[in-house]
């Protein structure tokens, strides 16, 4: 049979024990939410690192791009600038072998020696032309009285005129008109070549 202490004792501990389920229940309910806070948290986390992964790999993939974009560009211009100097290269072959034109010759003499402003000069020509700047001089009173010699130098043509002191020079060669006309003709030639 059962006393009334027992039955005191059962009261309690079966009290005790559905006390002890709920802080166990209450307990598990509250670990569940964190669990479940934590999950949430981790997964915010997570889509934060996805967004910053995305964002750098997009931000090198942009540079790797840059880069080659200016690595291709570069590459042409090198192209573009050896067409350039072979065809400039193919030019001055092609004045060095062209014996020049007689009216032409005069005329880049006569603009040489009259920018001096002196009554005497020198005058250099490329060893091929000095016959003809010999004839043109000769021939021409005024250009006879100025000009006190014509010596060889090492250009493709036309004529370089100085003072006698040598203080004055007017370089009317082919090299240097080719010098001056080349950046006023590359960008026609360039557009009609690429």
């Amino acid at each position: 049979m059962i006393t009334g202490m027992e039955k005191i004792n059962e009261a309690i501990l079966s009290k005790v024990q559905e006390e002890a389920r709920g802080i166990i229940a209450e307990a598990e309910e509250k670990a569940g939410e964190e669990v479940e806070k934590a999950r949430r948290l981790l997964e915010v986390r997570l889509e934060d690192e996805r967004r910053k992964l995305r964002a750098e790999a997009e931000v090198e993939a942009a540079r790797i791009l840059a880069q080659g974009l200016i690595r291709a560009r570069q590459e042409l211009l090198k192209a573009k600038s050896e067409v350039i100097d072979e065809i400039t290269r193919r030019v001055k072959d092609a004045l060095s072998r062209t014996t020049s034109n007689e009216a032409a010759l005069g005329a880049l003499l006569r603009e040489a020696t009259n920018g001096l402003e002196t009554d005497k000069s020198q005058i250099y020509v490329a060893p091929k032309d000095k016959g003809i700047v010999e004839r043109i001089v000769s021939g021409d009173g005024e250009l006879s009285g100025m000009v006190t010699g014509i010596r060889e130098a090492d250009l493709l043509g036309g004529v370089i005129a100085e003072d006698i002191e040598g203080k004055m020079r007017i370089d009317n060669s082919y090299e240097t008109r080719l010098e001056i006309l080349l950046p006023k003709i590359l960008p026609q030639v360039s557009k009609q070549l690429f």
